[in-house]
């Protein structure tokens, strides 16, 4: 058996690279970075996948190594080529983030030391960090000191524990979901559907509210069918607000909302993934100073913090309200909660085992420090008015004023009115710029109108960008024109 055990070792050993393989290893991995990242203003921003160049399949998994070199080389050709090029000034769509060069330094260490940041007793330095760091966003929002949170994969699950945590504080029961009414508008980010999906509130009324020509939640309508929904005997349990929507960049009234929320009662929730820390602008600050009235928040350090994907954060009030709906506690876990002098993440989330997140969001922020950031921002809200003006030159209509940095616009050509041929038109610019690459955008349809989307969040996007983006528009437009 020992002579087995030996064998055994001498091969496993090999994960254990000696320090002139780590070397030889970290040589080849920052020269790709550096290659990545020095060319990445000449890099596309989306190249169209081709099906039939995909050499995946044929490097499988198998017993015997390859080379570093060949490695990086599949990297390169079929991963980090084609489709969208996230990293790129040029990502104008959807939410972009960018990936700060400091994420990847504190992922780094925290995937080198492996550090466990579930629970107090095995990582305490590792919950502090995620804690400071937490409780400094609950600063930012304008939460009391009493107020918790989580660091989570990204803004769905941050949705999904602050939607469970509403549940179980209102005490929503099997018995009474179906009388349990939420309170969203059209605008909501999808993933609060399928947070309600997921934490069995699938069958509680989901009144969608009107939004007014801003898209912003009617508070109008929201009085009358609240009190509608009342007298029919119904509960108002949970309203659901955003900081920011993905399709138009739209702020909730939040003053009045706290207000309906507290006289009826119910959970009130802001979904601040896209725009929460737009807060931190002195431009926009005003519009969103009201947050501090939600019972939780969602915010992505991914998104307004520029970070790499993979870091979002659920901030909640009433810490007791977290805990309750996610603490359990397992007996081959008693030795850990005899040391617990802080709050331990897996006691306020789903996750127990869970990446060391915190490193990725504390190495940026203390290198840079939070004045880069804060100028990031507000350049994005510049760069998305400069666009709105711009774009309405070259002919386009626009959607209503940016309160961010997302907004909408359309082209509508002379002498057509059937909505069909101006939504195909508009569909066939997209996939104009697609093809080019040069930047990426995206689009949506609001009532049955197809509009294009301008999303400025990536911290590489400058004014140069939004030129190339002029000229690309107005390049697809008159080949669309004349062909």
């Amino acid at each position: 058996m020992k002579n087995k055990i030996q064998q055994l070792e001498k091969i496993a050993r090999q994960l254990e690279p000696n320090s002139e393989t780590r070397t030889k290893w970290n040589a080849g991995i920052q020269q790709y970075a550096n290659r990545f990242l020095d060319n990445i203003e000449e890099i596309k921003a989306f190249v169209t996948y081709d099906p039939n160049n995909n050499q995946l399949p044929n490097n499988p998994i198998s017993e015997t190594p390859i080379s570093m070199d060949k490695l990086l080389n599949i990297l390169q050709q079929e991963i980090d080529t084609p489709g969208l090029n996230p990293a790129s000034g040029g990502h104008l769509a959807y939410i972009p983030g960018g990936g700060v060069f400091a994420t990847a330094l504190g992922d780094y260490l925290a995937d080198i030391t492996n550090r466990y940041a579930g629970i107090f007793y095995a990582g305490p330095g590792a919950v502090r960090l995620e804690n400071l760091l937490l409780k400094w966003m609950c600063e930012v929002v304008g939460f009391p000191t009493t107020a918790a949170g989580n660091l989570t994969s990204g803004g769905s699950i941050a949705n999904l524990v602050a939607i469970t945590t509403a549940r179980d504080a209102k005490k929503i029961r099997a018995r009474n979901i179906e009388n349990s009414v939420i309170y969203l508008t059209h605008q909501a980010h999808h993933s609060v559907q399928k947070a309600i999906r997921i934490a069995g509130l699938n069958e509680a009324p989901l009144h969608y509210v009107p939004t007014d020509h801003r898209f912003r939640m009617d508070m109008d309508a929201l009085q009358k069918m609240i009190a509608q929904d009342v007298a029919n005997g119904l509960r108002p349990f949970l309203i659901i607000a955003s900081a920011g929507t993905t399709d138009t960049g739209a702020i909730d009234p939040f003053d009045a909302i706290a207000d309906l929320a507290q006289q009826y009662d119910m959970w009130f929730h802001i979904d601040g993934a896209y725009g929460g820390f737009f807060v931190l602008a002195d431009e926009v600050k005003d519009s969103l100073k009201s947050m501090h009235k939600a019972d939780s928040i969602t915010i992505d350090p991914h998104k307004g913090l520029f970070l790499a994907y993979g870091c979002g954060a659920v901030l909640v009030k009433d810490i007791e309200a977290l805990k309750i709906s996610h603490y359990y506690q397992a007996n081959y876990m008693q030795d850990a909660h005899k040391l617990n002098t802080e709050p331990s993440p897996a006691d306020l989330s789903p996750e127990l085992t869970k990446h060391f997140r915190g490193l990725r969001l504390w190495f940026p922020l203390m290198l840079h420090g939070l004045a880069p950031f804060k100028a990031a921002l507000e350049e994005k809200i510049w760069l998305t008015r400069y666009f709105y003006q711009k774009i309405q030159t070259l002919g386009f209509e626009v959607g209503p004023y940016p309160e961010l940095s997302v907004m909408i616009y359309r082209y509508v050509p002379k002498g057509m009115t059937d909505l069909a041929e101006i939504n195909a038109f508009n569909d066939a610019l997209v996939q104009y710029v697609k093809k080019d690459g040069t930047v990426f955008l995206s689009s949506t349809s609001i009532d049955g109108v197809y509009w294009l989307r301008l999303a400025v969040l990536c911290f590489r996007s400058h004014l140069k960008t939004v030129d190339d983006c002029l000229a690309v528009l107005e390049s697809g437009v008159k080949g669309l024109l004349e062909g």
